[in-house]
C-alpha cells in the first residue's frame, strides 16, 4: 500500500479511535462483564468466558456473560479455586446458543486445574509444557489451544468453542479476549494487566463489523475470512500504528455501526 494512502487511512482510523475507545463504549458492550471486577484473576476468568460467548448480539451476550458470574457468586476465581464437583451442578441450565452444560464442565475443570498450579491464564499463551517462552502470536494461539485442551476426556463438541490458527481459524473471540487484557492506554477501555505480550503482537479480531469497513477501506483483499484474513488486515494496521496496531479494532468497528 502506498504511503500516501497510509496517511490517509491513519488520518480516518485515528478520528475514529478516539471516538469509540472512550469510557462510554464500555457500558454496552462484553468488555463490561469484566469491568465489574477489581481482582486481576476474577478480570482473566470472566473476560475469557465472555469472549468464548462472543457470538450473537451484544445484548445476548452480556445476559449470558452476568450470568456465569452470577452462578460463580460474582467471585469467579475463588468459585474456580474452591468449588467441588458437586457444585457444577449449578451449571446445568446455563446455555448460549451452543455453549451447553457438557462445555461449561470442561471449562470448569480445565480452568480449575490451570489456577491451582498457575498464577494466571496469560502464561497459556506464552509457555510450552516445558515453561519455554513462545514467539508470534500464531504460536501463542496454538499454545492455549494445546493446554486448554490437554486435560483428560475432552468433549467433541467443547473443541469448537476454543479455536487455532492451526486449523485456519479467524480466531476472533480469543484475539479480542487478548487485546482486552494485553492493550494498554489512558482510556480504560481495555485492562492492560498482562506484561509479556505486547500490545505490538496483537492481532485483530476480525467479525463482521470490521470486515466490512476494512473491505470499503481496501484494506483487506482476501476474500476468505480466516487466519490469513487475520493477517493481512493486521499487518497493515502495523505499517499505521506498529506499536498498537489494535487500537484500530475500536475505529473499524465502530465506524461499521455508524454504517448500519
Amino acid at each position: 500500500m502506498r504511503k500516501k494512502r497510509l496517511e490517509e487511512l491513519r488520518a480516518i482510523l485515528d478520528l475514529y479511535a478516539q471516538k469509540y475507545n472512550r469510557p462510554d463504549f464500555i457500558e454496552d458492550d462484553p468488555i463490561s462483564i469484566p469491568h465489574r471486577f477489581l481482582k486481576k484473576e476474577d478480570i482473566e476468568i470472566s473476560a475469557f468466558w465472555t469472549a468464548t460467548l462472543a457470538w450473537g448480539n451484544r445484548k445476548s451476550i452480556m445476559r449470558s456473560a452476568g450470568e456465569l458470574c452470577r452462578i460463580m457468586g460474582d467471585s469467579p476465581h475463588e468459585f474456580i479455586l474452591s468449588h467441588q464437583e458437586k457444585d457444577r451442578a449449578r451449571f446445568e441450565h446455563f446455555v448460549h446458543r451452543t455453549f451447553q452444560y457438557t462445555d461449561s464442565l470442561y471449562f470448569l475443570d480445565f480452568l480449575q486445574y490451570w489456577y491451582r498450579h498457575h498464577e494466571s491464564l496469560e502464561q497459556a499463551f506464552t509457555r510450552d509444557e516445558r515453561g519455554k517462552r513462545i514467539q508470534g502470536m500464531e504460536a501463542m494461539l496454538n499454545q492455549f489451544h494445546a493446554h486448554f485442551f490437554s486435560r483428560p476426556e475432552v468433549p467433541d463438541r467443547t473443541r469448537k468453542h476454543v479455536s487455532r490458527p492451526s486449523g485456519g481459524s479467524r480466531c476472533k473471540r480469543l484475539l479480542m479476549f487478548l487485546r482486552w487484557m494485553v492493550r494498554r492506554d489512558q482510556q480504560g477501555v481495555d485492562f492492560g494487566i498482562w506484561n509479556e505480550i505486547k500490545p505490538s503482537e496483537l492481532m485483530l479480531p476480525l467479525d463482521v463489523h470490521v470486515e466490512r469497513t476494512a473491505r470499503r477501506l481496501g484494506m483487506l483483499q482476501r476474500k476468505t475470512l480466516d487466519w490469513e484474513a487475520v493477517v493481512e488486515l493486521s499487518e497493515v494496521c502495523s505499517q499505521l500504528r506498529p506499536d498498537d496496531p489494535c487500537l484500530y479494532d475500536f475505529a473499524l468497528f465502530g465506524m461499521s455501526l455508524e454504517s448500519e
